[in-house]
């Protein structure tokens, strides 16, 4: 009886499984959702319809690939990504929590808070309460190589590079209108992988709340306090390695608009990447990022550390009288100091060599040809500014044919502006066309052109020379105020209040934590006074909020940076234009 049993049995089990797996498929492809449901606004990132018939072909893979990049340019234009509905500059964070709930993890930094959103392989970035970062690590995105990237959006309008512990990136910026960037965030390619594919994608937008960001420069200005404004107006420097309650003052008090490194300040790559971060995050709650300058020339004048290969003086480059030499060494220089998270360099040098008694210019010069001087010190500018980082164009009007050393004496040139024009202020007028952000200026006396004060505190010569005879109408910034040239002639406060009003935008006050305040205290009182018009003041801030609107400024740290990458990169074009290494 139990054999018979059991064969009865067995086929009702199955037949009862089969039935239920019959119903349970049905569901699944007829009535259920599949996976999660994305919200209905969503942008989906569009490739090509499927064929009917499967193909593997490379010519398929190609143009899904192309159509992918080119749907990704088009969505950035409009603040977004692929796969999700929000948009960058406009999406309030709370519309993100409502149609995708909390976030995974989230993560406070310097710049912001950025929100990971892993289901849907994006990930937020927020100013105040504004969506101004999106990050896309979505698989498609993930597929794109580097030369599908530069065929369909060209060459980018930024390189810049980023490695920490665990990345060594190249950032693509493209900007796609006039408030957002795309950038494609790639491993850096190698020898091995010329062609890496990327890692994720950003779409930044500058919105109103970020640090005044998208504010008019009109409104930013008017809510300024004269302290602020004030500050803008001074780079600063100080002593030591660390950081100290002087160098906190510096910025939270007085809230200077710059720092100046000297060797003295930097030990190793290490310290000074450490030192320039906590500066920046010392920054943070001021109402704009801060210059962090240097003089890195190449040949004797470095201030960096690390062991790293010098580049030749600007009289071997001169020598050499090849352009796309002198580009490469100025990419080198923006490499070095993006590497280490400096954005100013006092550099070029244009002054023309015309005097062989020179004791300060020398062989920090091009030569003594005003058109060699030109044609290689705005390759030198170009290669700079190329890595994001703000040339300077010096020493104006020109220090070339002085006898003196400015930092021990008061040098005097006695030519006319005739003379001038047909020698020194040739490099610095074709460079103001071809660009210059900056120009320092020269404590010399011209008694020719004005018989009581140095270039850098007289209105002939920054005002009425520079500004309208040369049309510049970038910053203005002196040369240090502590060198004897100044400081043994002039006051030091009555000094940066008549070079503000020839037209000064920036006082340069190096060394002295007494002297950069004392600095700040006669400006101050010059403008209650009103010696200096707040007008003036105004005219300056403008400027300044500009140039590090155009270049990007912050306060994100960076990573550690590597010396031995950036001295293969020397010694390869070193070894190319045979140049011999020092």
């Amino acid at each position: 009886m139990r054999k018979r049993s059991n064969s009865i049995l067995k086929p009702l089990i199955f037949l009862a499984l089969s039935l239920v797996l019959i119903l349970v498929v049905g569901i699944y492809y007829f009535g259920g959702d599949k996976g999660e449901k994305a919200p209905d606004k969503t942008v989906p990132i569009q490739s090509p319809p499927a064929s009917s018939k499967p193909s593997n072909s490379n010519e398929d893979k190609l143009s899904s690939l192309k159509t992918l990049v080119h749907n990704t340019f088009s969505l950035s234009k409009e603040g977004k990504v692929g796969n999700s509905p929000f948009i960058s500059g406009k999406t309030q964070k709370i519309e993100v929590t409502n149609q995708w709930g909390k976030p995974n993890q989230s993560t406070k930094t310097s710049s912001g808070i950025y929100d990971e959103y892993a289901t849907h392989h994006v990930v937020f970035g927020y100013s105040g309460e504004v969506v101004n970062d999106i990050r896309s690590y979505d698989r498609d995105i993930q597929s794109i190589p580097l030369n599908e990237i530069k065929k369909a959006g060209g060459e980018p309008d930024q390189v810049r590079y980023y490695q920490d512990r665990l990345n060594n990136q190249i950032i693509l910026l493209y900007h796609v209108n006039s408030t957002t960037d795309l950038k494609w965030i790639l491993p850096k390619p190698t020898e091995k992988e010329p062609n890496p594919k990327v890692d994720h994608i950003s779409v930044y937008t500058q919105v109103q709340n970020q640090a005044d960001q998208q504010k008019s420069i009109e409104e930013i200005v008017s809510e300024m306090s004269l302290d602020e404004k004030i500050g803008q107006m001074m780079i600063a420097g100080f002593s030591g390695t660390k950081m100290d309650p002087q160098t906190i003052s510096l910025i939270t008090k007085y809230k200077v608009g710059g720092m100046i490194f000297y060797q003295d300040n930097l030990v190793n790559p290490e310290q000074t990447v450490q030192l320039l971060n906590e500066i920046k995050t010392e920054n943070v709650h001021n109402r704009l990022p801060l210059f962090l300058s240097v003089d890195q020339e190449g040949g004797r004048v470095i201030r960096l550390p690390g062991g790293l290969i010098n580049l030749p003086a600007n009289k071997e480059i001169g020598a050499t009288n090849n352009s796309q030499f002198s580009y490469k060494v100025g990419t080198i220089l923006g490499k070095e100091l993006n590497g280490f998270g400096f954005n100013l360099d006092f550099a070029p040098v244009l002054d023309v060599n015309s005097n062989p008694n020179n004791p300060i210019i020398g062989d920090r010069s091009f030569g003594n040809n005003p058109d060699v001087v030109s044609k290689l010190g705005i390759q030198t500018m170009k290669g700079i500014q190329s890595q994001n980082i703000i040339a300077t164009i010096k020493h104006f009007p020109g220090h070339g044919d002085t006898s003196v050393d400015s930092h021990l004496e008061l040098p005097i040139v006695y030519k006319n502006l005739t003379e001038l024009k047909k020698l020194e202020l040739i490099p610095f007028e074709h460079a103001i066309d071809n660009g210059a952000d900056v120009v320092m200026v020269a404590h010399i006396l011209l008694p020719k052109l004005d018989a009581h004060y140095p270039a850098s505190m007289s209105k002939v010569i920054i005002t009425d020379i520079l500004r309208k005879q040369l049309n510049f109408n970038g910053v203005v910034i002196t040369d240090d105020m502590t060198m004897k040239a100044i400081a043994d002639h002039f006051n030091m406060g009555a000094a940066a209040v008549d070079s503000i009003n020839a037209g000064s935008d920036i006082i340069l006050v190096a060394h002295d934590y007494n002297k950069i305040v004392e600095t700040i205290t006669s400006i101050k009182n010059a403008v209650h006074n009103g010696v200096i018009s707040e007008q003036r003041i105004n005219d300056s801030v403008r400027r300044i909020i500009m140039l590090k609107r155009k270049y990007g400024i912050n306060n994100t740290n960076k990573g550690n940076v590597d010396i031995g990458e950036l001295n293969i990169s020397i010694k390869n074009l070193l070894d190319e234009y045979k140049i011999e290494r020092k």
